[in-house]
């Protein structure tokens, strides 16, 4: 298996949580690491056993020991972060949302695509093997023509994360960037083309938000499929999930919008109702950078490619959109150039 040698961009809380082990396990190395200053960067590179730490990203990805870059900063600087990258000739590992709008997640892909280095988006979802055995059933026909998708996504935001999500839009806090999103790389990845979207949202949580903390939403996809969403930072006990309805049955996962290889697949149709084995459970986030790694080596697309993560950005920014307005938004998947 191709290893890699990794610099952070961001002393985040997902690398503390996530990344670093799971990079760790597969035998990765983390060279070091940015954030933006140096005390936070020596603080982090203490803590978590990183030998190189600075504020300045250009040094860092200057460094002949760094292979690619993992990008966990503020969801404002993920282009910036990107285009610096690339240009060093860095493959890049970006956070969700790719970019704060669709214009700079394009030329975040273009520049890639120009550097010839890998950009890959680090939605954790599709990796998990629940949605790998979804995405089966759906393409094998299981539940016919599909008709309707229900997500279930709504969960607690925990205590040490409750800051800019929920009062600086401009660094792209929200309900729609933190979690819509992760439902459009998902239900992308099920149906064709997504059209267009209505959305309310409110605040709910015990908190001084200035962004709606929950929403939900209906989506159109091609076919005439809709789609419901509930996502939320205020819902503690509902659990999550996902149902795909056809002409012929019926997919009901359960506990399947999460972090963690968990959850069961149901099928229903004629026959009954049936769980499902699930095949090969591992950590999400393993199964990401060990395809990441792979598409290094063998020049192919990562689990989440940056065009993917720029269509599930446009639904959700289509659902934000929607719920600002009150009104009914097309969702532009097509890539677009800066005017």
């Amino acid at each position: 298996m191709t290893t890699l040698r990794w610099g952070l961009i961001g002393a985040s809380d997902i690398a503390a949580t996530r990344i670093i082990p799971a990079m760790r396990r597969l035998g990765h190395q983390v060279a070091g690491v940015s954030s933006l200053t140096e005390k936070r960067a020596a603080e982090y590179a203490h803590q978590h056993h990183i030998p190189y730490a600075t504020s300045d990203v250009d040094l860092l990805v200057a460094r002949d020991d760094v292979d690619a870059v993992y990008i966990s900063t503020i969801n404002r600087l993920h282009c910036q972060h990107t285009l610096t990258a690339a240009a060093a000739g860095k493959h890049v590992l970006c956070e969700k949302p790719v970019a704060m709008n669709l214009t700079d997640a394009w030329a975040m892909v273009r520049a890639c695509d120009a550097a010839a280095v890998v950009f890959g988006v680090n939605h954790h979802l599709p990796c998990a093997a629940t949605h790998r055995e979804i995405r089966r059933l759906v393409a094998d026909g299981a539940v016919g023509q599909p008709l309707g998708v229900r997500v279930f996504h709504a969960v607690q935001l925990p205590e040490r994360l409750a800051t800019w999500r929920l009062t600086d839009p401009a660094a792209g806090g929200g309900v729609p960037l933190d979690i819509t999103v992760h439902d459009a790389a998902v239900v992308n990845r099920l149906l064709r083309r997504p059209l267009e979207a209505t959305a309310l949202g409110v605040t709910q949580g015990p908190w001084d938000a200035v962004m709606d903390d929950a929403i939900m939403s209906v989506l159109r996809y091609e076919g005439n499929v809709l789609v419901q969403t509930h996502d939320a930072f205020t819902v503690r006990y509902a659990g999550t999930g996902l149902e795909v309805h056809g002409t012929e049955g019926s997919i009901v996962a359960r506990d399947v919008m999460t972090q963690d290889p968990v959850g069961s697949v149901l099928l229903r149709n004629s026959g009954g109702e049936r769980e499902l084995a699930v095949p090969g459970r591992r950590d999400l986030y393993e199964v990401s950078l060990e395809e990441f790694a792979r598409a290094v080596e063998e020049k192919t697309d990562p689990a989440v490619t940056g065009a993917d993560g720029a269509r599930a950005l446009a639904v959700a920014l289509a659902v934000q959109e929607a719920a600002n307005s009150g009104r009914q938004i097309d969702i532009v998947t097509e890539p677009v150039t800066e005017a």
